[in-house]
């Protein structure tokens, strides 16, 4: 009788040490599976999206051409694949939105800053639609000194919507020997196109 009270009690604590010992793993399983949820990171995040230019951007891609106007006495270099048109004595490059005018005429003397505003920005607010002067300035290039006029005026109607835009002009007048070579430079207001107009203008030299 004694025995068989022994053996009862001894099965007991053994059942009692087998649950406590399921009960301990059970609580480092789900600590372990609770941190291993915690230090997951999520890969499914979007991507950045991709970095856009402001409409009228000339790409830093672009290649130029050199050109030189018949009978105008200089050379310089324009954007290579824009469309040329011709007007009287001025040629115009054109993509998309962007546009270098070259013009050429003979001339008395070297213009100077205060002569130009006296002369040419009279002209230009008569012709220019919503014309608006920012600075007149000299400037040096490497083909030499030039008169630089900075102005915004409404661009050309949209082809499809009819709307009109703001652009910023830049126009240099440089002079040689009794003629003068007139670069005008315009883009969409607030396009980054400093290095390309540079590089324009930089590259002008006289042939004559």
């Amino acid at each position: 009788m004694i025995r068989e009270r022994v053996l009862r009690a001894g099965a007991l604590v053994l059942v009692l040490v087998v649950l406590a010992a399921a009960a301990v793993a059970g609580c480092g399983s789900s600590s372990s599976g609770s941190s291993a949820n915690t230090n997951t990171t999520n890969t499914n995040a979007a991507p950045a999206a991709p970095e856009k230019s402001p409409p009228g951007d000339i790409p830093d891609s672009q290649a130029y051409v050199r050109y030189a106007p018949p009978g105008g006495g200089y050379a310089v270099k324009v954007p290579e694949g824009w469309s040329r048109a011709q007007s009287g004595s001025a040629v115009a490059f054109t993509d998309k939105l962007n546009t270098v005018r070259l013009e050429s005429t003979a001339a008395g003397a070297q213009p100077t800053a205060a002569a130009v505003k006296q002369t040419t920005v009279p002209k230009l607010k008569s012709t220019e639609k919503g014309f608006a002067l920012k600075s007149v300035s000299t400037v040096h290039r490497k083909g030499g000194t030039a008169v630089r006029i900075s102005y915004q005026a409404l661009g050309k109607p949209d082809a499809v919507t009819g709307k009109t835009r703001v652009d910023d002009v830049e126009q240099y007048v440089f002079f040689h020997r009794g003629r003068k070579a007139v670069v005008t430079l315009s883009g969409p207001k607030g396009a980054d196109n400093v290095d390309p107009w540079r590089t324009v203008t930089d590259s002008l030299r006289w042939t004559r």
